[in-house]
């Protein structure tokens, strides 16, 4: 670069004789393949310091760099990758340029790209990725760009300044390439239809563009790229009318080029997309004439729905195809065609007959291939699944359109089927039953309390269920048959209400080798939560077969481990179940108290035998894994105690059934486990779990294994361990207050300090597990402080002794004011405003009325004040309106003197305004709390009322 045209651009010489020579010559660069190192090696070795020379030559490199690294990519056969990330930059360039600097980036990428094949490929996948930075609604732009409207603008200066130009380009590119490079092509008919949406339409839907599209439907390697073409042009929104006039265009010329001829199309790639289109064309229609009704234009309404129904016959011929993706695509148009039959008054006989076609042909989709593998579904298998989701809501769609219908339909499929069910495939069968179970939610008002509501309706659902239980179907021999009829039975278990009769056959069935003893797994464990969800349903019609059922269900409640390799029954999950059905049988049986209590022993002893067995051999187990197998056994054992407990209620308590003892006895068997130290994690879970439970069955014949429970459970323990102890201690105090308070003074300080010193425990800086531990402990550690001072025992913390009370209050401060847990933060506040209640008043705890002033009002000040404290975040409100109620208390207990207080010496210490000194106490005395509640939110006088910001601690 001469060093004069460079000196020149400087300050100090002739500068309109150096501003002509510097323009000149900065031409002479833009088109010099070379030059521009020059000015490269100049800036790198820094031989010019003035910045008006810099600038120069930073100019020339942005100019060369644009052109040349396009030329390059444009012209090297570089890999798809590299081509799609030079694509990303020169969007990224345009988005910053286009407006300012770069007006003619369209034109001079066309300049250089011309009808290169590379040069067009770059170009094509530079428009894509603009597309995907400026307009694509699928992806998440930045806030700011939306928010200045930037993408807006880009658009509508391209409208204004080269759109024509690139549809033109668009046009010459598919003219050009259409027979010699279907790649090319099918890029280009991507961006026409990226680009659609946004342009004037009349540029693309016009004779010659759409002529060519219609060709390219033709040709093998283009047609199916062509048909979203179409499909993004019939998306585009426009005028009702003039919609349907596109569609109707659209559908004329395809029509008369024989693409609705289905039968005769192989291609199911394409098909798959021309369903698509159709579907695109049905659902746009539907939409001008849900515009057209609203406006009252009925004659144009009328002709749309013509055009409606006129696509209906290849909507049904996609929609039963045998590919289920070609079913798939349609089915938004079915859905909103009978969408459209729902809001007309009356139905013609052909729009009936369309109404029961969609039927039939949802029947014939539901139905199973042979092919899909139940044993081990995989994404074939998951992907029909939800297809069947898709076609229920069509047949839900259908039951509103004509109930009667359906219901009728159904029938018909149903008797025919499962009265010769021997003779049939698994899949006809399966599908006739399944029909009949989808009608629960299609027909909701024949189901649950409604069954017998409307006669005719409950009548066919009534024979179709005695059908379904007499007809012996339950012994077919495949496992979708099988779990469709226990489904269905329990979905229609108020059937047996009406026909009680028919539930030993139906209890036959889950009890024997059609279900809890079934070879598939898979039915034994679905079977397992049926079953229970049946006995729980109808139990009060099961008396009679209590004890036979409780006999048959013996060998499947077994506890032990698998010693010989072989799996049980049914799994861990399963039984649990199976405990629960049987805990309900019991419970609500009509048997005496000692009765019952000789069942629920029956069913728990050998629980309890077992676990005991299974503790010794924990105890001695060397073999890390076989402890672990041991513990699980153990833990579960528990865990079935639990869950026959469920079973009691109000009405029938354990008490009331004479089953305390039993429950007692489990708890002298489980409680030993908890000084075990081998697997105490699992161990503790359990029992702690067991202890909630029995607190809430055996009320206050619980207590005295508490201290006992407590002592174990807080030895060797860990921050989780303490943070899942707390609750029961909570429950304890919650449910029986003073009658645990000796128990709670006693526990009250070792369970403090225990959380006191693990808390203080190092950790380290980035370990998030442990901190979150010790936040959630912490959170605990607050609500036990919360339940105690709630539970009117304030007596617990006042007994602790002066120098542990301080020290408990000033946690309460510090957790109110210096943690950033606003949950935690609301808790302290409800804990300080409750002491300041108990312990507040003239004749309070001594000293705690000067506590209160000189701890908690500044804490009601300062935590507010904290950095952390986002008003933003609905905890935090929470947190603040405890604030409030904590100050508020302050005043109710002290009265003027509080007032006098932060009148003559708090606030003024902190420099507030006299003005909002006096408003302040004025909100605080109103007598609705709710008034200085708001006047806290909407003043919001802690960020904005003091002119000094002072830092707590």
């Amino acid at each position: 670069v001469p060093k004069g045209v460079l000196l020149g651009v400087s300050v100090g010489v002739d500068l309109t004789m150096a501003l002509r020579t510097a323009l000149a010559y900065f031409e002479e660069l833009k088109i010099s393949q070379d030059a521009w190192q020059g000015c490269a090696e100049a800036l790198a070795k820094g031989l010019y310091s003035d910045d008006h020379v810099k600038f120069f030559c930073f100019q020339v490199l942005e100019h060369q760099i644009k052109f040349n690294v396009f030329k390059l990519i444009s012209v090297q056969p570089e890999k798809t990758f590299i081509r799609n990330k030079a694509a990303q930059v020169f969007a990224l360039v345009f988005i910053t340029e286009y407006l300012t600097k770069w007006p003619k980036f369209f034109f001079d990428i066309l300049s250089v790209a011309g009808l290169n094949p590379r040069g067009v490929d770059l170009y094509l996948r530079i428009l894509m990725a603009i597309d995907a930075e400026v307009v694509d609604r699928d992806i998440v732009h930045s806030s700011e760009v939306m928010f200045c409207g930037l993408n807006t603008l880009i658009k509508d200066t391209m409208r204004e300044q080269c759109i024509p130009n690139l549809v033109e380009s668009w046009y010459q590119i598919l003219h050009t390439y259409q027979h010699s490079n279907s790649e090319l092509t099918c890029q280009c008919l991507e961006v026409v239809g990226a680009f659609v949406s946004w342009i004037d339409l009349n540029l693309i839907a016009n004779e010659r563009f759409v002529n060519m599209l219609l060709s390219h439907m033709s040709v093998e390697v283009l047609r199916e790229e062509a048909c979203d073409c179409l499909l993004e042009i019939i998306n585009k929104g426009m005028d009702p009318v003039d919609k349907t006039k596109l569609v109707e265009s659209l559908c004329q010329v395809l029509q008369t080029a024989g693409f609705f001829n289905i039968e005769q199309e192989e291609d199911v790639d394409f098909l798959a997309r021309f369903s698509k289109l159709v579907n695109g064309m049905g659902q746009s229609l539907v939409i001008s004439w849900t515009k057209l009704v609203k406006l009252g234009d009925m004659k144009n309404a009328q002709e749309t729905l013509q055009a409606i129904q006129a696509k209906v016959p290849l909507m049904l011929q996609l929609l039963v195809h045998e590919d289920d993706d070609i079913s798939l695509n349609i089915i938004g148009f079915c859905y909103d065609y009978l969408h459209v039959l729902k809001q007309l008054s009356v139905l013609t006989d052909q729009q009936k007959t369309n109404v029961e076609a969609i039927m039939l042909a949802v029947m014939k989709k539901l139905t199973y291939d042979d092919e899909y593998n139940f044993e081990n579904e995989g994404e074939d298998e998951a992907m029909f699944v939800e297809y069947r989701k898709q076609l229920k809501l069509l047949l839900d769609r259908i039951a509103q359109v004509s109930p009667e219908l359906l219901l009728e339909a159904v029938c018909r499929v149903f008797n025919a089927t499962v009265q010769n069910w021997q003779s049939l495939p698994f899949m006809e069968v399966e599908v006739a039953i399944r029909l009949l179970y989808m009608l629960g939610e299609a027909l909701p008002s024949t189901h649950g309390a409604h069954f017998s509501g409307d006669v005719t309706k409950a009548t066919a659902l009534q024979e179709m269920m005695r059908l379904l239980v007499n007809s012996g179907v339950s012994e077919y021999q495949h496992t979708s048959v099988t779990l469709e009829f226990f489904e269905t039975v329990v979905r229609y278990d108020k059937y047996f209400i009406v026909e009680p009769q028919h539930i030993p056959n139906v209890l036959m069935a889950f009890l024997d080798h059609r279900g809890l003893r079934h070879t598939s797994p898979k039915v034994r464990s679905r079977t397992s939560y049926l079953f229970s969800r049946f006995v729980k349903s109808l139990h009060k019609f099961m008396n009679a077969y209590i004890e036979d059922i409780l006999n048959r269900l013996q060998d499947l409640l077994e506890l032990s481990p698998p010693e010989n390799g072989l799996p049980a029954l049914l799994t861990r999950d399963d039984q649990l179940f199976i405990f629960e059905a049987a805990g309900v049988l019991i419970v609500n049986s009509e048997y005496p108290a000692e009765r019952k209590q000789a069942l629920m022993r029956n069913l728990l002893a050998p629980l309890m035998d077992n676990f005991k067995i299974l503790l010794n051999k924990l105890l001695g187990e060397q073999d890390e894994e076989r402890q672990a197998t041991l513990a699980d056994c153990l833990n579960h054992a528990v865990g079935f105690a639990s869950r026959t407990s469920k079973a009691f209620s109000n009405k029938q308590t354990v008490r009331q059934c004479g089953c305390s003892e039993v429950y007692l006895d489990c708890l002298r068997t489980f409680l030993p486990a908890l000084s075990c130290h081998l697997q105490k994690e699992v161990l503790r879970s359990g029992i702690r779990t067991f202890l909630h439970r029995m607190i809430i069955c055996l009320e206050e014949e619980v207590l005295p294994f508490i201290p006992t429970a407590s002592e174990h459970m807080l030895k060797d323990c860990e921050a989780k361990d303490l943070q899942e102890f707390i609750p029961l201690i909570n429950q304890i105090t919650a449910k029986f207050k003073t009658q645990v308070s000796p128990f709670l003074q006693q526990i009250f300080m070792p369970l403090v300090q225990a959380i006191f010193e693990m808390l203080s425990r190092p950790a380290e800086e980035n370990d998030q597990t442990a901190a979150m531990d010790k936040q959630m402990l912490r959170r605990s550690y607050f609500a036990f402080l919360q339940t105690v001072a709630g539970s009117g025992m304030n007596e617990v913390i006042g007994n602790q002794g002066v120098e542990n009370i301080e020290r408990i209050v000033f946690t309460i401060i510090q957790g109110a004011v210096d943690f950033p847990d606003p949950i935690a933060q609301k808790t302290c506040f409800i804990i300080l405003s409750k002491l300041v209640e108990l312990w507040g008043g003239k004749d309070g705890l001594v000293g705690f009325a000067d506590f209160t002033y000189k701890h908690i009002v500044p804490a009601c000040f300062m935590a507010p004040l904290k950095p952390t404290f986002d008003l933003s975040d609905a905890q935090t409100v929470l947190a603040l309106s405890e604030c409030a109620v904590t100050l508020k208390t302050i005043h109710l207990k002290r009265g003027p003197e509080c007032i006098q207080y932060l009148q003559q010496e708090y606030l003024p210490s902190l420099q507030v305004a006299p003005e909002i000194i006096q408003e302040f106490c004025q909100a605080l005395q109103q007598p609705d709390s709710k008034v200085f509640k708001n006047y806290l939110k909407v003043r919001n006088y802690f960020l904005s009322a003091f002119c000094t910001v002072v830092k707590f601690g």
